[in-house]
C-alpha cells in the first residue's frame, strides 16, 4: 500500500469534500496518511483527523511561517499534544528564507526549540527547509542530534546537499515536483539517492504532479509519482510503492498492517 507521509488533509481547499475524498484512499491504494501541522490551530484538526480515521496519524508542529505565534505558553501545549496516542512525529517544522514571513533568528531558535522537543518526546521530525540549506544544516548539527532523525520534506536542494542530510541520518520527501519539467535537479537527486532513503509525499493539497499541475492535490495522484521514481530509479511501481512503505513505517514506528 502506498504510504503518503506528507499532506494536510484538515486544509480549508478540502472543506466541501473531505470525508468523501478519505473514504475512496483505500480503493485506490492509499494505506496510510500522515497529516502534518503548520500551526498551532492546525495541530487541533489534525488531530481530530486522526481520531477520526484509522489510516490518519499525525505530526505536530509549527512551520517557520507560523512560529511567531509560539511563546512559552503555547509550546507547553505543544508539548503536551506530542502524548497524543497517534502523534508519530514532530512537524512540519524548519526554516524558511524564501517567504520570510517571520524574521530569521526567531524561526531559528523555534527550529531549535522543537528539534529539542522531538527528543524529549522520543520522535522523529518533519523538516521544511526553503532556500536555507547551510542554516538548517548548521542548527541540525550544533544542536542534539534527534535520537529518531525523521525527513526533510519536498527536497529542493543539490544531490550533494541530499548526500549531507543522508550522512546524517535524514530521509528525503519525493512529492508531485519530481514531475515537473524543470525539475532537473530533483530528478538528480532521485537517481542519486537509495530507495531506501525515500519517502512519498503530496503536500496536499499543493504541488500536484504532472498532469494535475495548478489543480488541487491529493494522495491519489501520488501514482504519477511513484511512476516517475520507478521511470528514474529502473525498477518497477510495485517496487516504489513497497519500499518507500517500508521506509515510513520504520521512519514512523508502525508495525503490521491496519
Amino acid at each position: 500500500m502506498i504510504f503518503e507521509s506528507h499532506a494536510h488533509y484538515d486544509d480549508d481547499a478540502f472543506d466541501e469534500d473531505r470525508d468523501k475524498l478519505l473514504s475512496e484512499l483505500g480503493e485506490h491504494g492509499i494505506g496510510y496518511v500522515m497529516n502534518i501541522s503548520s500551526s498551532l490551530s492546525s495541530v487541533q484538526t489534525t488531530l481530530s483527523l486522526a481520531k477520526k480515521y484509522s489510516f490518519i496519524y499525525a505530526a505536530v508542529g509549527v512551520h517557520p511561517s507560523d512560529v511567531g505565534e509560539l511563546n512559552e505558553e503555547s509550546f507547553a501545549w505543544l508539548k503536551e499534544q506530542c502524548r497524543e496516542e497517534k502523534v508519530l512525529a514532530v512537524g512540519e517544522i524548519g526554516l524558511d528564507y524564501y517567504w520570510d514571513n517571520v524574521e530569521r533568528d526567531i524561526q531559528e531558535k523555534w527550529f531549535a526549540r522543537q528539534l529539542a522537543l522531538s527528543n524529549e518526546a522520543d520522535l522523529p521530525v518533519i523538516i521544511h527547509s526553503r532556500e536555507a540549506a547551510k542554516a538548517t544544516l548548521d542548527i541540525m548539527r550544533s544542536e542534539e542530534p534527534v535520537k529518531k532523525r525523521g525527513v526533510i520534506h519536498c527536497f529542493s536542494y543539490t544531490k550533494e546537499t541530499a548526500r549531507e542530510f543522508l550522512n546524517m541520518g535524514y530521509l528525503i520527501g519525493v512529492g508531485g515536483v519530481v514531475t515537473f519539467k524543470n525539475a532537473k535537479k530533483l530528478r538528480e537527486c532521485v537517481e542519486y539517492l537509495p530507495m531506501d532513503a525515500i519517502l512519498l509525499e503530496t503536500d496536499s493539497p499543493y504541488l500536484a504532479p504532472v498532469p494535475y499541475r495548478g489543480k488541487r492535490n491529493c494522495s491519489l495522484y501520488l501514482s504519477c509519482v511513484v511512476e516517475e521514481i520507478a521511470r528514474i530509479k529502473g525498477i518497477s511501481q510495485q517496487e516504489v510503492i513497497a519500499i518507500t512503505e517500508r521506509n515510513a513505517k520504520r521512519l514512523f514506528g508502525i508495525q503490521g498492517e491496519l
